[in-house]
């Protein structure tokens, strides 16, 4: 109803138009009211008009009569409509991703001119990107980008020469999920040197 009531208002604009002479504006969108004005340049006989013709376009009103109340997809899927509504309905992990890439991770803007520090550039935020949703999903999705990411940050050691690194950061349900998941623990008093080098050499990718 609310969609019929809105067209009926823009058809009634476009029949004001046309009556007044003003429908041969051309500049025109998807939701103008002048979408719904047809223009031709030649009479029902065929002869060449001196004058641009304007009419209603009947066509156009019936079309998107056919939509009210519906929600269309357009897409390129073959699949059937429920897989098409699931798939959808994700849609909006696809935006959290750019906007996370965006925010968190400086993809965006780019103030580099040559192509291979550009490529570069995006691929060490892909990567760091990816990195991060390994991490969330072993952290059980508990905790947000913004959060994770400033956590990380604040994870600080100060060096103690001959003993090894005090954690200078404050202990948290973050820390504590993201030892729990990856089996170390550095919020000890004192992490010695070889416990330290221990959970580097865990980050190490083995080939």
């Amino acid at each position: 109803d609310y969609q019929r009531s809105v067209r009926n208002r823009q058809i009634s604009r476009a029949l004001e138009a046309i009556q007044s002479g003003k429908g041969a504006l051309s500049h025109t969108n998807q939701n103008d009211y002048k979408r719904f004005i047809t223009r031709t340049h030649s009479t029902a006989e065929g002869e060449i008009a001196d004058k641009t013709i304007c009419g209603l376009n009947e066509e156009a009103i019936a079309k998107e009569s056919m939509y009210d109340g519906f929600y269309a997809v357009c897409t390129s899927l073959a699949d059937e409509a429920e897989a098409i509504i699931r798939i959808n309905k994700r849609r909006w992990e696809i935006k959290e991703c750019f906007r996370i890439m965006k925010s968190e991770f400086k993809a965006g803007p780019v103030y580099l001119s040559r192509d291979d520090r550009i490529r570069a550039h995006f691929m060490t935020c892909f990567l760091s990107f990816i990195m991060y949703r390994m991490l969330e999903k072993r952290l059980g999705q508990r905790f947000t980008c913004e959060d994770t990411i400033a956590q990380l940050k604040g994870m600080n050691f100060q060096y103690i020469k001959g003993s090894g690194y005090v954690p200078s950061y404050t202990r948290t349900d973050f820390t504590d999920a993201l030892h729990e998941a990856f089996g170390f623990r550095t919020d000890y008093e004192i992490v010695t040197q070889k416990q330290m080098k221990a959970i580097m050499k865990k980050t190490k990718i083995k080939s």
